[in-house]
């Protein structure tokens, strides 16, 4: 593609060069190279919806770093991975095709799910490979590097593998006990995956009876409903009140149920009556109370968020249902003493929304607690950009208080492996990838009781064997992303070659997931760190500073910015708005706008340049000296600044390059020079002109090739081979570094220039016509000859 064809930079042009390069494979990773490895785990977008703005910003700072450790001569490992499991999956399916997995059943639900990702990943393929985006591979074949489904059978194989292993490690274990349950999605979920939300509530103040002396107490609730799972009533050690009740039972109103009153800490003297009413599970602290005490616990609410017998009168109500026919009978027997609306910190599902219940189940659960001091050991070894980002995990680590909950009891995910006998489990061996619930045992399964092997399941003849239903949390496959990528269990030799990943980029809200699950699962596989380091970003909001949601209607879609601006004003836009590793980016279709105007003119300038030919040696003036080493310097930062994952100075540097210190005047300083029509130059003075035209274009389509790679190649293309930016350029630098002397005389220049350009306009001069009476600075005589010529002084 020639310059000269091209009038404006369009996203049709780009379109044809991203088609192109997806055609070359040409950033194909070569798993036989000499080079040293350079591996990017990139976060695998769930692909239930097109990608988002987001998405397409956070990829785009993933491609500069791709780009920039090529140019450093590593072998680059940057594969585009597609999540495909778990809940984000089955609730778009849901939505889609208005259908249940209890309505369907299993297999029909789960092609449902398959109809809906076809549907969706070609899409995500798309917009990457049209944001430029160089992953290693956009061929879907086992080559390292390649584009990965965590669906796909040999994930899921990796998967299970890794749980087999630590099964039989005694680092995974079934118990049955009280979880966080999301009634909407009627399953399981981690404290990670939950959020607490500020929503209305109604603080009851109920009366209780005192059964030994027949007195009224009056107990503050925003769980009116689980009075029927009362355990206890607790008032502060301190509380002078209540310190007569010690020891003596309450009788819980409407359910009669005997109760003990005990002092506890727990309770505070100045919330509600003093007096607190400790349910089964109706948040986190009573499920700790009840633990600490020794309490049975009595679960009134079912899996589909029903009350189910211990409630009563209750019983077949939802939840909220049940909360308003309790407050109903209370009201009818003058129990209710009065209510008070408040705004109470609640639990809710992060996938779903809906209000967390809390229900024993057996699940599960994948060991943790007594690795807390090894994790913050590992996590020591990792770098973190930008350093302070490390806190996230750090008091994420400090807050986990039981083991991980790995089983959920969904469809579209990983299966667990086993198959169950009575209290017995068969595990099959690692290797292949197992579907149990449709599946029969492998006649070379091993078995367990109560997590002890106790034999090969030949032994056990005669025994029938039930597959296992539950699948493991969308997390467990995740956080083995890298070992995946870095072939883990399949190609030995690689693996210890390339691990640790070198590089996790991801989002600062998915620190206590993605990354804690990731590095705890990597140090149970391998003992090691398995990040070199660690980029954590913020978050691009709308031009207003909000965050973007559809309620709001204010989400921004990338493929709209692509049709109309194309990908390398966007990217240059990304690079230049801020720093994204320390601040939230706000997208404005403006200022993308705006940098397609500087693709524009660096599209000009080059053009302007190439009508010169560069000679192969030059012996450069001290004009073109100063800007020779003023690039360099910028040359440093850049090397610099993008090895710390850090684009925006530099991108704000070569912008201002190109727009000010080149275009705006040394260009205008050295037309005559490089035309040199009049001959009042010598051949070695306009020589070292287009010498240094060439240097300054070359350098600064180098520097800017991470972050625009379109143009900037097609602009080397016509330069030539010589001239290709993927190398990163070597630079000279003055002795005494210290003292910036070319930075000193650019700037007097450009304020000389300024002030003439001014003059001429106050006095209705052109820019070409004669001034006089003006005089050079004596720090600008080396540079006399341009500056006569530039301003046509007299």
């Amino acid at each position: 593609m020639k310059l000269s064809e091209i009038k404006n930079w369009s996203p049709e042009i780009e379109n044809k060069i991203t088609e192109k390069w997806k055609k070359e494979e040409k950033f194909e990773f070569n798993p036989k190279t000499k080079k040293k490895i350079y591996s990017i785990d990139t976060p695998p977008p769930y692909i239930n919806s097109p990608i988002h703005i987001g998405h397409a910003a956070t990829y785009s700072y993933m491609d500069f770093f791709a780009r920039y450790k090529r140019m450093k001569g590593f072998e680059v490992i940057f594969p585009l991975g597609l999540d495909r499991n778990g809940l984000p999956i089955e609730m778009a399916a849901e939505k889609q095709f208005k259908v249940t997995p209890w309505s369907v059943g299993r297999d029909k639900f789960i092609e449902y799910c398959e109809k809906l990702l076809k549907e969706t990943s070609a899409e995500s393929i798309d917009s990457f490979a049209k944001l430029g985006i160089s992953f290693s591979s956009y061929k879907k074949s086992d080559s390292i590097g390649a584009i990965y489904h965590t669906d796909a059978p040999e994930y899921r194989e990796l998967t299970q593998s890794t749980f087999i292993d630590l099964y039989k490690k005694e680092l995974i274990y079934e118990d049955s006990r009280i979880n966080n349950w999301d009634p909407k999605l009627r399953t399981t979920i981690a404290d990670s995956e939950i959020e607490y939300k500020d929503l209305p509530s109604t603080f009851n103040d109920i009366k209780f009876k005192v059964k030994e002396t027949g007195e009224e107490i009056v107990i503050g609730t925003t769980r009116p409903e689980l009075i029927c799972t009362c355990g206890m009533i607790i008032y502060n050690p301190d509380d002078k009140r209540y310190q007569k009740l010690e020891g003596k039972t309450a009788i819980t109103p409407l359910f009669g149920k005997e109760v003990p009153i005990q002092e506890h800490p727990l309770a505070k003297m100045d919330k509600g009556t003093g007096l607190v009413m400790m349910c089964s599970a109706g948040d986190i602290s009573d499920i700790q109370f009840f633990r600490e005490m020794n309490l049975k616990p009595k679960i009134a609410i079912e899996k589909d968020g029903t009350m189910n017998e211990y409630a009563g009168f209750l019983k077949g109500l939802k939840v909220r249902d049940a909360r308003e026919k309790v407050i109903e009978e209370l009201k009818k027997e003058k129990l209710l003493v009065k209510q008070q609306k408040i705004t109470h910190s609640t639990p809710v599902s992060e996938r779903s929304g809906a209000e967390i219940e809390f229900i024993q189940m057996p699940e599960f659960y994948l060991k943790q607690l007594e690795f807390k001091d090894d994790l913050r050991t590992i996590i020591g070894k990792v770098n973190f950009y930008p350093e302070e980002s490390k806190r996230i995990l750090d008091s994420w680590i400090d807050s986990v208080s039981i083991d991980w909950p790995i089983s959920r009891r969904r469809y579209y995910a990983t299966p667990i492996p086993l198959w169950h006998s009575d209290n017995l489990i068969a595990l099959p061996p690692p290797g292949k990838y197992y579907q149990p619930w449709k599946e029969e045992v492998p006649k070379d399964s091993e078995v367990f009781e109560n997590g002890k092997y106790i034999g090969k399941i030949k032994e056990f003849k005669g025994k029938k064997w039930k597959g296992e239903e539950r699948v493991f949390d969308t997390w467990f496959d995740s956080s083995i992303s890298e070992l995946f990528m870095l072939k883990y269990k399949q190609d030995e030799d690689f693996f210890k070659k390339a691990f640790p990943a070198t590089l996790r980029p991801q989002g600062k809200e998915i620190v206590r997931t993605w990354l804690y699950y990731s590095i705890l699962r990597g140090y149970l596989e391998t003992a090691k760190p398995c990040f070199k380091d660690v980029w954590i970003h913020q978050h691009i909001l709308d031009e207003k500073g909000r965050k973007m949601s559809k309620s709001l209607g204010n989400t921004i879609d990338p493929q709209n910015i692509l049709k109309q601006f194309g990908a390398e004003a966007f990217r240059l836009w990304a690079a230049t708005e801020g720093d994204l590793a320390r601040q939230d980016l706000s997208c404005s279709t403006e200022k993308i706008r705006g940098e397609l105007k500087t693709v524009n003119k660096l599209l000009n300038i080059a053009k302007f340049v190439i009508q010169f030919k560069k000679p192969g040696k030059a012996k450069l003036t001290a004009l073109d000296q100063i800007f020779v080493e003023h690039i360099n310097y910028i040359t440093r930062k850049a090397d610099e600044d993008y090895n710390s994952y850090n684009f925006y100075h530099t991108s704000l540097a070569l912008r201002n390059f190109l727009w000010e210190t080149f275009a705006s005047h040394y260009i205008e300083l050295i037309k005559n020079r490089a035309y040199n029509q009049e001959k009042k130059f010598t051949k070695e003075e306009s020589a070292s002109a287009h010498y240094t035209l060439h240097f300054l274009l070359e350098r600064l389509i180098t520097l800017f090739y991470p972050i625009i790679p379109q143009i900037t190649s097609v602009i080397a293309e016509e330069l030539g081979t010589d001239s290709h930016p993927e190398k990163f350029p070597e630079y000279t630098l003055p002795a005494k570094e210290s003292i910036r002397t070319e930075a000193t005389s650019i700037q007097k220049i450009m304020e000389f220039n300024s002030e003439i350009w001014k003059k001429k306009k106050d006095e209705n001069i052109s820019l070409r016509e004669t001034i006089k009476g003006i005089k050079i600075p004596k720090d600008l005589k080396p540079f006399e000859k341009d500056l006569i010529a530039c301003h046509n002084l007299q």
